[in-house]
């Protein structure tokens, strides 16, 4: 399987911290913001790495993270997003990395405080199709949100005005080869962009996207609220122990 963190974006959320740096090289505690999903990706037995990255700073990455030495790999490849096309725009930039294969799709602003071992694993064995993995939050609005029925996945709702649950998608997707066929059928949303909300519930139409509960604490740094949030979970918790592959997702 390879893996994939989409790091593009302006970061406007983040101004005036974003005018002068990518929002993902932003310091979460004592590491750069994309050290954590990196060290997800590496923990869970995924070597074969590319990173999307966009905007002014696109080089940064390069400098920060070479070849991926830091992490025991021997090769990141990078690929460039132009503007701000949205997640599934980001994705599509790396149809010709995946080469048809499994792919885990992790956004360079999603921390987590155990790993995603497990769920890699039973996507493994899944024949065909898509995952997702769910975490209970206190502000589902924010999110795609996920409405589940006798354990069945029922719908996807990216910012719902009034969410049907609490259950947020987080920013982790497995996904199989045909997730750049899905892409190319999808239309922009109201904001101009191709939303991986779309995507994943064509998955969920077509009747292979499975779901799976993340445990441990999770976040995102996409505002000054939750960049806050992710360095205190971090310091609280231990930076050398987020990811720790003798934890179970």
């Amino acid at each position: 399987m390879k893996g994939i963190i989409l790091a593009g974006g302006l970061g406007t959320r983040l101004h005036p911290l974003t005018k002068i740096t990518n929002k993902h090289l932003l310091p979460i505690y004592d590491k750069p913001m994309v050290y954590y999903p990196i060290q997800t990706l590496v923990n869970a037995g995924i070597t074969d790495i590319m990173i999307v990255t966009g905007g002014n700073y696109a080089g940064d990455f390069l400098r920060l993270l070479g070849n991926g030495k830091e992490f025991g790999l021997t090769h990141i490849h990078y690929a460039y997003q132009e503007g701000e096309g949205g997640i599934a725009d980001a994705l599509s930039l790396a149809e010709w990395f995946a080469e048809g294969e499994k792919i885990c799709v992790v956004l360079g602003d999603n921390i987590i405080e155990n790993n995603i071992v497990k769920a890699v694993r039973d996507f493994e064995k899944q024949d065909k199709g898509a995952k997702i993995l769910l975490k209970e939050v206190p502000d589902p609005e924010r999110f795609g949100v996920a409405e589940i029925s006798d354990g069945k996945l029922i719908s996807i709702v990216e910012k719902p005005r009034v969410p049907k649950s609490n259950l947020a998608v987080i920013g982790i997707y497995l996904y199989d080869g045909r997730v750049f066929d899905f892409i190319k059928t999808i239309k922009p949303s109201d904001r101009g962009e191709l939303e991986i909300t779309d995507v994943n519930n064509a998955y969920l139409e077509n009747g292979t996207m499975t779901w799976g509960m993340l445990h441990g604490w999770w976040t995102d740094a996409g505002t000054f609220e939750s960049l806050l949030r992710a360095s205190i979970l971090v310091s609280q918790t231990g930076a050398n122990n987020i990811n720790s592959v003798e934890r179970r997702a």
